[in-house]
């Protein structure tokens, strides 16, 4: 059963997310964050929510400000206001008595991921109990200098616009504020802080995200990790069998560390 619930984050930004439940009563749910570009119907967030569900893990998934049914113009988007949402989304399935939270996210969604779950450690909040990442983008910044260049970069500054970073085709507006606030956000800086069990999946033949990064981001880990690098897969796993290994790993790892299903 699938049903829609309404946030608001500490910006005053309010949001539309879909809970999708098992059948019976659960405690077990697994929040999803799409990546950039891309919205909360994802491929990856539909194959995790059918695979979840049948186990008694439900799960939540939600657009990012500028993404699919958000309302917000797209050039609004920032890393400090995905963060915030990622924060109240989490906040609300606490406060529906959900009490083993796995957060999920993808690319993008992967450095909104850590840093809400770092921060979420940090204050010391109780119930998140995992994190799995897939190809995680760790350093945004990072990632636009290399795929724009310095020309590229120039370009974004003077006009406000980035080519379709996900191969779309013409350019895309978005203020170069977006790449100053990535700046001050760099999940390298806040892995040590995710004590949690965390599992990040990525392909060795990745051509947005470098398979370095989430390298880098294991080894700076504050708690249990796992890479797995899965060979010949691209950024959006397109072919079928590296999506499946890669969508039914997280779907089994995340159904082991949220536990067996507890009696309510």
């Amino acid at each position: 059963m699938e049903q829609t619930l309404h946030f608001e984050d500490k910006t005053g930004h309010k949001t539309a997310g879909i809970l999708a439940k098992p059948d019976g009563p659960t405690d077990r749910i697994a929040v999803l964050c799409h990546g950039f570009l891309s919205q909360k119907n994802s491929s990856t967030n539909k194959a995790l929510t059918a695979a979840l569900v049948p186990q008694g893990i439900a799960t939540f998934r939600f657009d990012f400000l500028g993404h699919g049914e958000s309302r917000e113009p797209f050039p609004r988007i920032t890393v400090t206001m995905s963060v915030a949402q990622t924060l109240a989304a989490l906040e609300t399935v606490a406060q529906r008595g959900y009490r083993r939270i796995g957060l999920v996210g993808s690319s993008f969604g992967g450095l909104i991921a850590i840093l809400a779950a770092a921060k979420w450690m940090e204050e010391g909040r109780t119930g998140l109990t995992c994190l799995a990442l897939k190809c995680p983008v760790a350093d945004f910044s990072e990632m636009l200098r290399e795929e724009f260049g310095e020309a590229g970069m120039a370009e974004w500054s003077a006009t406000g616009t980035i080519p379709n970073v996900v191969g779309g085709v013409g350019r895309i507006r978005l203020p170069y504020r977006f790449y100053d606030d990535c700046l001050r956000h760099i999940g390298f800086d806040h892995a040590k802080a995710v004590t949690i069990p965390t599992l990040i999946v990525h392909g060795d033949a990745d051509e947005v995200v470098p398979v370095e990064q989430s390298r880098r981001l294991a080894a700076g880990l504050g708690g249990p990790h796992s890479l797995v690098v899965i060979p010949g897969a691209d950024h959006h796993f397109s072919n079928p069998l590296h999506f499946r290994e890669m969508s039914t790993g997280i779907a089994e790892w995340l159904t082991d560390q949220l536990g067996p299903h507890p009696a309510i």
